[in-house]
């Protein structure tokens, strides 16, 4: 590949970021887009809308939302988005640092020694072969390969510096965290599975008498998991619907004139009629324990949450062994109440080894089957392939610009498309897992898609010559660096304008958000229906995460191999950093909080891609016969291994588990305020089994009481679901009632 064909790329792929920032620019300021580009602020109610007028301004591209991310400062991301989304800026902050440097080293002075590597005759630079710029063209025995070497140094210890401020950074923010926001329920609580039943006591006295035997000075109470029936699920449902019919029922009020005061129940009907009757149902099903159909819920229990009175007792609770037998009485400490994964609950203890074994399995014979598509890309990447298998393309495909454009640029394009299935399956292996957490479900989703993703993206692109170079891999482990140091050479353009297209226009994608957009568009200009602003997106770091991951792996890989990649990947992290803060500020809303246990997984992938670029290192100071600058490589490996084991003694644990010293002063602080007894009260209403957005409002974080959720009381069914079509029924009579006398109000006025 030439050199110009890298230009018409870029050229490509510059295009089309300006004309997606140009577009945002303008429709993030029309009104009906409001939904789409201030999602999150819209559902903290802190947007104040703009009347939908005609305005030129509204049409000229302007800059201003990158002035206003980037002069947010980092505490106020903390407070609107969380920890997490610290953790993932810091990121690429670490990121422009390191390849800040990076680039000033190898392309002022690796790219220079690479191109002058041969005494050659070098052509005009566009029409020069990329491989001059790498480190293919460096001749054997040169000593010319110790600035290479030197250069290994200078981005390993700078890199190394820099993780480690990084790692102290972060642990001292989780733990500011942690001892600095309002109480988390999930402190208090913990998780029991595999219960032994007995058929002399209800399962519910089971769990009573064994807490209060072995934890009676912590215990507090406990709330059982019951799997929910036919008829909750069906109550669940009406109520979505009651409250998607009350919106509309609001809006076509506000629009005739209605008074306010309607709203509220002075004038109108009572708002709370349906909610009344939820409650007055919950009570009845609470009340009933004696029942029958109770005991047989019970005896499907799969678990509880214990409640204890302090941090410290929950913490102790959840990392001893409860029983002899460690297949009983299986505890952890809970998620917090948003984070959750009730359907997982239900999941028996003993399945879950089988199904993590399972998903594994799968996850592999997927990446495996994945290689189809990736050896596709590379064929595209062969002018002479291409001719031999589309025959009809051939007149097309000798004229340059197409040849540029299909070589040059359609093949990352095509791997970035085969790439937007992996996400969803992945987080359909991590559901299976049985995590019980909505966050950890998402951590094992980031785990999945980056092994996949630095294993099909970069090794099998590297080794896709032929099959054989894969299996070479795996029979032949003493050869991989010489290995991966004659083939990452030759893959430097692929991954180039893979940096171009999946980098750069995916920021653009994810800014636009064209998939809202079209949604949104559809939804309000065609079929007329009003957005719910409740229902908003979390920031899906299992996806952006493992991405950016990639890049700092290219990068590192290959600064000192191929250093023109530098460039096109600090111009990513620069505008990654603006747009993810724009996206964090205005766009996701943070439905629950990992508390920055992502950035160990990132941490470790770092460490791994400085290893990994010492590796191929390794291989070319050996093909190249430079056994000096190869013991020197292998002195600095060493020592980033022993860097990385000390940053996980010192920092790690942090991320892991709760410190003695912390939960005690919490619980101190809370007995000595008075605020101890508020949080138990508050521990007897936190935990529900209704889905989110249900009951209660997912912007003020209120929760709905426990509910006793039956499985499948069949007798009461039909009786109920006539009584609630009757309550939907007489509220909607209400509602028009209210519309009418407030009309006949206005016109007696």
């Amino acid at each position: 590949m030439e050199f110009s064909a890298l230009l018409t790329s870029a050229g490509i792929n510059i295009a089309v970021c300006v004309l997606f920032l140009s577009l945002y620019s303008v429709l993030r300021k029309q009104p009906h887009n409001f939904s789409v580009y201030f999602g999150r602020r819209l559902a903290e109610e802190k947007f104040q809308k703009q009347d939908d007028y005609f305005s030129f301004e509204r049409l000229l591209p302007t800059a201003g939302w990158i002035v206003k991310a980037y002069w947010c400062t980092e505490e106020e991301i903390r407070q609107v988005a969380g920890l997490d989304s610290v953790v993932f800026l810091r990121l690429f902050i670490f990121s422009i640092r390191i390849f800040s440097i990076t680039s000033l080293v190898c392309v002022f002075g690796v790219l220079p020694v690479n191109y002058h590597g041969k005494e050659m005759t070098h052509d005009h630079i566009p029409t020069e072969p990329l491989n001059v710029f790498t480190i293919a063209n460096i001749i054997e025995e040169s000593q010319k390969l110790w600035v290479h070497c030197i250069a290994l140094y200078i981005i390993t210890i700078s890199a190394c510096i820099l993780l480690f401020h990084e790692y102290k950074y972060i642990s001292r923010k989780r733990l500011a965290h942690i001892t600095g926001s309002s109480p988390n329920p999930g402190h208090f609580t913990v998780l029991v599975r595999s219960i032994p039943k007995s058929d002399n006591e209800l399962l519910d006295d089971t769990i009573r008498n064994f807490f209060v035997n072995y934890h009676g000075s912590s215990y507090l109470s406990h709330q059982m998991i019951l799997r929910k029936g036919h008829f909750q699920r069906f109550v669940d449902r009406a109520e979505r619907a009651y409250r998607k019919f009350v919106r509309v029922r609001l809006s076509e009020s506000e629009r005739n004139g209605r008074s306010s005061m309607s709203r509220c129940g002075v004038c109108g009907v009572r708002a709370s009629s349906f909610q009344l009757y939820r409650n007055k149902f919950l009570e009845a099903k609470k009340a009933d324990l004696t029942n029958p159909e109770v005991v047989d819920a019970q005896k499907n229990c799969p678990g509880a949450l214990v409640f204890f009175k302090t941090r410290y007792a929950a913490v102790v609770a959840s990392r001893v062994l409860q029983s002899s037998n460690p297949m009983l009485w299986v505890t952890d400490l809970a998620p917090e109440p948003r984070d959750v994964y009730w359907s997982n609950l239900w999941v028996p203890y003993k399945q879950i080894w089988l199904r993590k074994l399972a998903t594994l399995a799968a996850s592999v014979v997927f990446m495996f089957v994945f290689i189809i598509p990736v050896a596709f890309v590379q064929s595209m990447m062969q002018l002479e392939q291409l001719k031999k298998m589309f025959p009809n393309l051939r007149g097309l495909l000798n004229k340059s610009f197409f040849a540029r454009v299909v070589t040059g640029y359609l093949p990352s394009v095509v791997l970035l498309l085969s790439l937007y299935t992996v996400p969803p399956l992945m987080m359909l292996f991590s559901s299976i897992e049985g995590s019980i957490s909505r966050s950890g479900r998402k951590r094992s989703a980031c785990l999945k898609i980056l092994f996949f993703t630095v294993w099909n993206v970069f090794f099998v692109n590297v080794l896709s010559g032929s099959v054989l170079n894969q299996l070479n891999v795996f029979t032949r482990p003493k050869d991989m660096p010489t290995m991966l140091a004659e083939l990452v050479p030759k893959q430097a353009t692929f991954f180039i304008t893979y940096v171009l297209t999946s980098g750069w226009a995916s920021l653009c994608s994810e800014i636009l958000q064209v998939y809202n957009l079209v949604y949104n568009f559809f939804s309000k200009c065609i079929f007329c229906c009003h957005q719910n602003t409740e229902y908003v997106y979390s920031f899906p770091y299992h996806t952006e995460v493992p991405k950016v991951l990639l890049f700092i792996l290219l990068g590192f890989t290959f600064a000192i191999m191929a250093p023109l990649i530098l460039p096109f990947l600090l111009v990513y992290f620069c505008l990654g950093y603006l747009v993810y803060r724009n996206q964090i500020l205005n766009v996701y809303y943070p439905k629950y909080e990992m508390g920055g246990k992502l950035w160990p997984i990132m941490h470790n992938t770092i460490v791994f891609s400085l290893v990994l670029m010492q590796v191929i290192a390794l291989g070319v100071f050996t093909i190249k016969h430079s056994p000096v600058a190869t013991g020197f490589t292998i002195l600095l490996l060493v020592a980033t291994v022993l860097f990385n084991e000390y940053c996980r003694h010192r920092f790690s644990r942090i991320f892991e588990a709760y410190s003695a010293q912390d939960v005690i002063e919490l619980d101190r602080d809370d007995e000595q305020s008075g605020r101890m007894q508020e949080i138990h009260q508050h521990l007897q209403d936190a935990y529900s089994q209704t889905p989110p957005g249900a009951a209660g409002s997912s912007r003020s974080g209120g929760q709905v009481p426990i509910e006793l959720i039956l499985e499948d009381p069949a007798q009461e069914a039909s009786e109920s679901s006539q009584e609630l079509c009757d309550t939907v029924q007489e509220v909607s009579e209400a509602h028009e009632h209210s519309i009418e006398e407030a009309a006949g109000k206005a016109h007696c006025v």
